[in-house]
């Protein structure tokens, strides 16, 4: 069956806008255009445009999504394949944050009691599955299944306390490492206490501590885009910086 841009776009509940875009970018091109100058999608382009659709869903950006659909190796049942099981981890997320709600509504009611590592249990295990999904690959490789798997049994171990101070840690370090920045010195003051602060921020996930590892790690900042995206967000240079800073901290700043 073929379908005009109008009549994919109800069928796929998205707007003609979105189908256009597409094709100017290259990620959902149409079958071909009729002798009307309508755009004409066939079978193959719906089941494009679907996959498309449960990349966006599982949070892929449309940079992203074009990456992978356009790589020649990319397998489309393969696809699939992997998108039930995001969305099975998903749904699995789902239903430990609905327990979750339904326990603190009966601890309100009164008729059962939660301990505080209850009441986060859905929310660090969202927070370490998003980690293993962005960075996973390389961190284990880098340090480890054990050290990984240790460190994630921490984090779901984390009392309220302690996942308040470490939050107040990452907020101090942001601050503190935005003024540092300003200072131009990552052997400065300032730079050096970001670096004191990522440390310790570090020790709520990590079990223990070695320079090598720390300095590992701001280098990893650096050499990962992504981890660079996140700390360049906004001011670009803040990733490298912090690697310099963490450096000098450590003693295994680059001779």
């Amino acid at each position: 069956m073929e379908y005009t841009v109008q009549k994919l776009g109800r069928l796929a509940g998205i707007s003609t806008r979105t189908l256009r875009f597409y094709d100017e970018i290259g990620i959902l091109k149409p079958a071909r255009i009729n002798s009307s100058g309508y755009r004409i999608y066939g079978q193959p382009e719906v089941d494009r445009l679907q996959q498309i659709m449960f990349y966006r869903e599982l949070g892929f950006s449309l940079d992203q999504i074009k990456s992978i659909m356009t790589d020649p190796a990319f397998d489309g049942l393969q696809a699939l394949q992997t998108h039930r099981e995001q969305l099975l981890d998903r749904k699995k997320q789902l239903e430990l944050l609905i327990r979750n709600v339904e326990n603190t509504i009966a601890l309100h009611e009164g008729r059962m009691t939660m301990s505080d590592a209850q009441k986060f249990e859905g929310f660090k295990k969202q927070l370490i599955e998003d980690n293993e999904k962005k960075y996973g690959k390389e961190v284990r490789e880098k340090y480890g299944d054990e050290t990984v798997d240790k460190s994630n049994a921490k984090l779901m171990n984390m009392t309220q306390e302690q996942h308040e101070e470490v939050t107040r840690l990452n907020e101090e370090l942001t601050s503190t490492l935005a003024e540092a920045f300003k200072q131009g010195d990552p052997s400065g003051e300032l730079a050096q206490k970001a670096a004191d602060l990522h440390k310790r921020w570090l020790m709520f996930h990590w079990n223990e501590y070695s320079k090598e590892a720390h300095a590992g790690l701001a280098r990893m900042y650096v050499d990962d885009e992504r981890f660079t995206a996140y700390y360049d967000e906004k001011q670009p240079g803040t990733a490298a910086f912090l690697r310099d800073a963490i450096l000098i901290y450590t003693g295994m700043q680059e001779s």
